[in-house]
């Protein structure tokens, strides 16, 4: 199989998570730059990396990279990519764009360019005039920065945050690809206690119960690429079948989920059931103020209402001076909280002992982290495996 540059996407601040990701896959990341995580692989980690990859949002295949400040530039060096060796005769391939302080600032036109080039390269290859599109999906993407054009296949189709296990929505959902890094960004393992305390539909939960069963996020959906002749079924049977292999059954282990609205947590009860991971969760219905635990060491992850709207903002804002005096009682645990408020340490009552910029959708937020004692050592195993890495 032939050597085949791949991007992981990623949202802002998550570029290094991702990245450990893919390293521990065994594909040694050549670039780390905003947005994205680029290496090399085959078809075989195309499919690997769609089903295993937590914290990214898409792999895609970079078929070119070139200045282009005009039209004429960027058809012919479009052309001269090979579209062929991915794209079959029926192949449906919508062309998106975007540009960001280029020459070229109209999407459309560039889109349209790509569009012509692409079948122009496609007529070499087939002999024939015209392209039904009725296959398999095929969806290009021109990205233009500072006039040097990247061209792309996605080979996702939705997102990776779409796992399959979330049916319904709640009012205001944590994508599952910042939850699990999140989790990632954590001091928590698998033999400790981890508690949201404002759960809602639960991503925080489920996803660190997926990660402590080692189960793949991507094993209950499908991929635009498992449509693609190139890549072809048995390799991603192959990886399935390696993905089910590694998940790890844990008795014991002790992930708990509260919230005061008992609607938001029947959600959270069907999407871990949907997830098939019911059984390791606790749910329960309780306000904050009623936290409380026997466990001596345990972290805590949650992502609260963040007050965007002046209405929410008194509550939202009472609602973490209560935090501050309930956390206050763990005082041996380990607090992760993810919001938008610039005065949360304040409101708190405690400074941070790290801190990091992250994004929930398009809104600025700051992952506050609070560490509390080392636990003790025990001569334990202490979690997932990941695949082995490629030969």
């Amino acid at each position: 199989m032939a050597e085949i540059e791949l991007i992981a996407t990623a949202t802002f601040g998550l570029e290094a998570v991702v990245a450990r990701e893919v390293r521990e896959l065994g594909y040694e990341p050549a670039t780390v730059e905003n947005g994205r995580v680029i290496f090399n692989a085959d078809e075989t980690g195309i499919c690997r990396t769609n089903l295993w990859l937590r914290s990214a949002d898409r792999v895609l295949v970079k078929m070119g990279q070139f200045p282009a400040t005009t039209f004429d530039e960027l058809f012919e060096k479009t052309k001269a990519l090979p579209w062929p060796d991915w794209l079959p005769e029926d192949a449906s391939f919508p062309v998106e764009g975007k540009s960001v302080r280029s020459k070229l600032f109209s999407v459309p036109d560039c889109q349209a360019i790509v569009k012509k080039a692409v079948v122009e390269s496609m007529k070499s290859r087939y002999r024939r005039q015209w392209f039904a599109e009725n296959g398999p999906r095929y969806t290009i993407e021109v990205a233009l920065l500072k006039d040097v054009a990247t061209l792309t296949i996605d080979t996702s189709g939705a997102g990776l945050h779409k796992r399959g296990y979330r049916k319904l929505n709640s009012a205001a959902p944590l994508k599952e690809t910042l939850a699990a890094a999140m989790i990632n960004l954590s001091f928590w393992r698998p033999d400790r206690v981890l508690v949201d305390p404002l759960c809602g539909s639960g991503t925080i939960p489920i996803e660190a119960a997926l990660i402590a069963l080692n189960r793949a996020p991507g094993l209950q959906r499908t991929f635009a690429a498992e449509r693609w002749p190139r890549v072809g079924a048995r390799l991603w049977q192959e990886a399935r079948r390696e993905a089910a292999e590694l998940i790890r059954p844990r008795p014991g282990l002790q992930i708990q989920g509260t919230d005061a609205d008992p609607e938001v947590l029947g959600l959270a009860r069907y999407h871990a059931r949907q997830a098939g991971v019911e059984e390791y969760i606790h749910w329960q219905q309780m306000p904050l103020a009623a936290l409380q635990t026997k466990h001596r060491y345990g972290c805590i992850i949650c992502n609260p209402p963040y007050g965007q709207r002046l209405a929410d903002l008194r509550t939202v804002e009472r609602l973490y001076r209560e935090m501050g005096h309930v956390f206050r009682n763990l005082d041996s645990w380990s607090f992760y909280v993810l919001t938008a408020h610039h005065n949360f340490e304040k409101l708190f009552g405690r400074p941070a002992d790290k801190k990091r910029k992250l994004y929930n959708g398009r809104i600025e937020c700051t992952y506050y982290q609070f560490f509390g004692p080392r636990p003790p050592r025990r001569d334990i195993d202490t979690g997932a495996k990941t695949p082995a890495p490629v030969e």
